[in-house]
């Protein structure tokens, strides 16, 4: 519990912030049968999906780090999946994000935002 509770916090963080920067949230949480998609917003005509990662630093990997090309690939297929569902956003230009919280977010630190943080045909 405490886990989605943290990762709730970080989403809602995650989504303050992109909306600063003038990104329009359009769905959270979309969940099919290959994986889930913390947030989707459209940045002008650009969709996004954004990952919202959190952990402690650690000498193994930070937040950022932790999307590995496993999780990619569940991403990219999701977005597809998504796409499926949602044919009017289908002809738009799409990229992945990434919004890694190393700490807290509730800590008011502004997390690392990766645009564009990896090939769609990866």
């Amino acid at each position: 519990m405490m886990a989605a509770l943290s990762g709730q916090i970080a989403e809602r963080c995650a989504r303050n912030f992109l909306e600063g920067y003038g990104l329009k949230h359009l769905v959270s949480n979309f969940r099919c049968r290959v994986g889930e998609l913390d947030l989707v917003m459209l940045h002008g005509e650009v969709l996004v999906f954004v990952e919202v990662r959190q952990r402690r630093p650690s000498r193994f990997a930070n937040a950022a780090q932790s999307v590995d090309a496993r999780k990619q690939r569940k991403l990219t297929m999701t977005a597809q999946l998504f796409l499926q569902r949602h044919p009017h956003l289908g002809d738009r230009p799409c990229r992945f994000d990434v919004i890694a919280y190393d700490d807290r977010p509730e800590d008011g630190r502004l997390p690392t935002w990766l645009k564009a943080a990896f090939d769609v045909a990866g």
